[in-house]
């Protein structure tokens, strides 16, 4: 069977995809996208009005397929409805390895562009509450759900940027131990 030949638009996305997560937004320019992807200027224009339509697009994009991973991830490490937050270790584990790593697309468009470009501080809010919002699965029904999940949440980015900076070993042992405690902070 034929394997379809990617569009332009998603040759354009695909490579700014890789582009901006590897090297930044600031630091990939669109001359760059355009050379890699293997189309016409004037084709990326008519594909994305501007740069920021593209990265808002790259955002929307890397968040449907980090969530489907996490979610995908903490399936394969034990996760089930209110049976706690250890197959969250495992599951960063996985990411931190990867030699693709480069933190959080997400925490790292903030740091970059913030909100001196529209709607990307929404992308990233929406992004970290759906983030939350698996966690909160992963923690037994009750009035501190949502404010464990979030404390989890929080332990989570730091823990990518940590891993950023020292890899991932040492972002994992500090994270289990606030994982545990929260845990601990459940049960009473």
């Amino acid at each position: 069977m034929d394997v379809p030949t990617p569009s332009p638009r998603e040759r354009i996305l695909l490579t700014a995809h890789d582009l901006f997560y590897r090297d930044g937004l600031r630091a990939t320019g669109i001359d760059r996208i355009i050379a890699e992807s293997g189309v016409a200027k004037l084709t990326f224009y008519r594909c994305f009005a501007s740069k920021d339509a593209l990265i808002r697009t790259f955002l929307d994009y890397r968040h449907d397929r980090w969530m489907a991973w996490f979610v995908d991830a903490l399936g394969r490490h034990g996760a089930t409805a209110g049976g706690g937050l250890a197959p969250l270790l495992p599951a960063l584990g996985e990411w931190f390895s990867d030699p693709l790593f480069r933190g959080c697309a997400f925490i790292n468009a903030m740091a970059e562009v913030g909100a001196a470009l529209p709607g990307v501080a929404e992308i990233v809010q929406n992004h970290k509450q759906d983030m939350q919002h698996v966690i909160a699965g992963l923690l037994p029904a009750g009035m501190r759900q949502q404010a464990l999940a979030g404390a989890a949440a929080v332990a989570v980015d730091g823990a990518i940027v940590r891993a950023q900076m020292e890899g991932g070993e040492a972002a994992l042992a500090g994270l289990g131990l606030l994982l545990d405690a929260l845990n601990v902070s459940e049960k009473t």
